[in-house]
């Protein structure tokens, strides 16, 4: 069995699965549920100076075919107190003093807020601090959140701030909902950012009501832009975590829109070395970490890799600027006998494509291989996946 094992920043992870700052960290009791089941670390949610008060609703889904494919939340930060989570965190590590456990922390951009919330978390025996620039609602109105994480420049300081008295390591959660995410990284690397996580939630409004004509989700007859989070944000965090990696070379934290062991493999490839799951474990529970601890070690066995070494950055050297993308792979469109002759593909061609699939022989399609411009639309509609992309 392959070791999952990590290192990351120093901290020893049993397996690279973490629970991120979200409702299933809400409390002393949510996380060592979590840890017995056997996830790797977790964050606590968000601590700050004052608790908050939560909206009522607060969730709402994006749902295709009675599925759910995404979740937009307008929730708040914790609802404990400093002195409420000096007793949680302790409980934690009292029970799980491996295990490793981050603090999540969000201020004003103020020295001495900051300075107040180190002070006062890091005595508990917390593992380190995530320091929250990126929730995405609420918060920055009150000059926190993304107010912060989308200023490169106030970035920079609250690190700054931050690393003067922590003494233990110093995470960054980044938000997506910036032109340039690797321009923050930089500056929170310049200022003394150990690592880095990435991504929040990207600011969204996810449906609105038809019969109403009132955006979801709707309280007191009103609402407001919230976090979207769930699959269909992954390959917003693909990105973002290659970007950071490849900007700043500091260990990265990967999270959004992770849900399966294939999708951690994704992250680590692209630079991730531990990743965190929210919206999952809010669907289905802690007990999904089985699953994926599974999972993985059955992959790094098929690779034949002994650890998760050879697959954490493994993708970031194929990732190149469009300007370096070669123009001499040529490829075109062929079928193979496992066809049906939906006809799928060749309305997909006709209407968005080279018009290069013009009917069938039987139940085969035939394409035009001179016709065919390789765009590839023609395989991604097929049900069968009997249409591959070859050489020319």
């Amino acid at each position: 069995m392959a070791d999952l094992s990590v290192d990351f920043v120093g901290m020893y992870f049993p397996n690279p699965f973490m629970l991120a700052s979200a409702p299933p960290t809400r409390t002393a009791e949510m996380i060592k549920r979590a840890f017995a089941t056997g996830w790797g670390g977790a964050v606590t949610k968000t601590i700050a100076l004052d608790p908050t008060q939560n909206l009522q609703p607060r969730l709402q889904p994006l749902r295709y075919r009675k599925r759910n494919v995404g979740m937009e939340n307008v929730e708040l930060i914790s609802q404990l107190t400093i002195e409420d989570w000096q007793r949680e965190i302790a409980n934690v590590k009292s029970a799980y003093p491996d295990r490793p456990l981050w603090a999540s922390i969000m201020a004003a951009p103020v020295r001495e807020e900051w300075q107040r919330l180190v002070e006062a978390i890091q005595e508990t025996g917390i593992d380190a601090f995530e320091l929250n620039v990126s929730c995405p609602h609420g918060m920055p109105g009150k000059a926190m959140g993304a107010f912060v994480g989308q200023n490169a420049k106030l970035t920079g300081e609250v690190v700054s701030w931050v690393k003067k008295i922590a003494k233990v390591p110093i995470m960054v959660k980044l938000t997506p909902n910036v032109t340039d995410i690797a321009f923050v990284a930089q500056a929170a690397k310049e200022n003394g950012a150990d690592a880095l996580c990435a991504i929040n939630t990207v600011l969204g409004i996810i449906s609105v009501d038809l019969d109403t004509l009132t955006p979801l989700p709707t309280v007191g007859g009103v609402s407001t832009y919230g976090g979207y989070s769930g699959p269909g944000i992954k390959p917003i965090a693909l990105r973002c975590v290659a970007q950071i990696a490849k900007a700043t070379g500091l260990p990265v934290c990967g999270l959004g829109g992770l849900s399966t062991w294939e999708d951690a493999v994704e992250f680590m490839a692209v630079g991730a070395g531990t990743v965190q799951v929210g919206t999952a474990v809010m669907w289905k529970g802690c007990g999904i970490i089985e699953e994926l601890v599974q999972g993985l070690s059955n992959y790094l066995d098929s690779k034949g890799f002994t650890n998760l070494k050879s697959v954490i950055g493994a993708a970031l050297p194929k990732i190149v600027e469009f300007p370096e993308m070669p123009l001499t792979s040529r490829v075109r469109a062929s079928v193979d006998d496992t066809c049906n002759g939906c006809l799928l593909c060749v309305t997909a061609c006709a209407d968005g494509g080279f018009q290069a699939i013009t009917g069938v022989r039987g139940e085969i399609v035939e394409i035009n291989g001179t016709k065919c411009d390789g765009c590839g639309l023609c395989a991604m509609v097929c049900p069968m996946n009997s249409i591959t992309m070859v050489p020319r």
